[in-house]
């Protein structure tokens, strides 16, 4: 594996940044054709500018976060805060500046939010699992050594090859992109459905962070390790989506449909 695709004089393509590429035309297509099956007034200009808009403020608050866990690692070297394809976009932090990108620019359109929002979890979790490829290609956000048969030994130029030379690895960016492409399946599927608005949303949120709580038992680059006794931050964080997207499904019983399908 290798984190460049192939170089071009002085350019790189590299399957980080490739991933994220192909992350945004599949949301693209995806989101157009739910706003046009559910008859929402946005045009598809709109829908562009509202992906791009999202997955730019879901890029900073992704950076920030880790940088706020990380700030040992970059207080001495500026410059290196803005190398995101160095590794260090935190999910959680994505989903967070993602989201309530998402929220002001359907509050400025006059859109339904909890409707956008829906619309938005399949192709949200499709472009994670896509993320995680390009995790596995450049050998960060990587797992703790195994004896297990598939473990994978990474690069010595890789962030996981430095930390575990030459020592088979839990390939966890594997483990989490299968999961989030089986969320994206279920969701998919299920879209049609006469949910309660907000329902697929919260159901993404509330799946993708048991997968992420299960598969950081496997990660060596936890951020906030012992942040909660033995619980990282993304243990922690975890749990606070699964409450909270579990308080909000029960309160409005979100699960119960209503009307025919669309």
């Amino acid at each position: 594996m290798h984190p460049v695709l192939f170089e071009l004089g002085p350019f790189q393509i590299r399957f980080y940044g490739l991933m994220y590429a192909i992350g945004i035309i599949c949301g693209v297509y995806l989101i157009q054709r739910e706003v046009h099956r559910k008859q929402i007034a946005l045009s598809a200009d709109d829908v562009i500018n509202f992906v791009m808009f999202s997955v730019i403020c879901g890029i900073l608050g992704a950076r920030l976060y880790y940088i706020g866990f990380s700030w040992s690692n970059y207080q001495n070297d500026l410059w290196e805060i803005p190398k995101v394809w160095h590794g260090g976009l935190a999910i959680h932090g994505g989903i967070l500046g993602g989201t309530l990108g998402g929220w002001w620019f359907v509050r400025r359109h006059h859109a339904p939010f909890w409707k956008m929002a829906d619309i938005a979890a399949p192709a949200l979790i499709l472009g994670q699992a896509l993320g995680r490829f390009g995790n596995f290609m450049n050998g960060d956000a990587h797992g703790t050594p195994t004896t297990l048969p598939w473990g994978i030994v990474f690069p010595p130029t890789s962030i996981a090859g430095r930390q575990f030379p030459g020592m088979p690895l839990h390939p966890v960016m594997l483990y989490e992109m299968a999961i989030n492409v089986g969320i994206f399946l279920c969701l998919w599927k299920i879209r049609t459905r006469p949910w309660k608005e907000g329902f697929l949303f919260c159901l993404y949120l509330l799946l993708y962070s048991i997968g992420r709580f299960v598969v950081s038992g496997f990660r060596a680059d936890n951020l906030g390790e012992n942040l909660l006794g033995s619980l990282s931050a993304p243990h922690v964080i975890s749990l606070v989506i699964i409450a909270a997207a579990g308080f909000w499904m029960i309160k409005g019983r979100l699960w119960e449909q209503n009307g025919h399908a669309d």
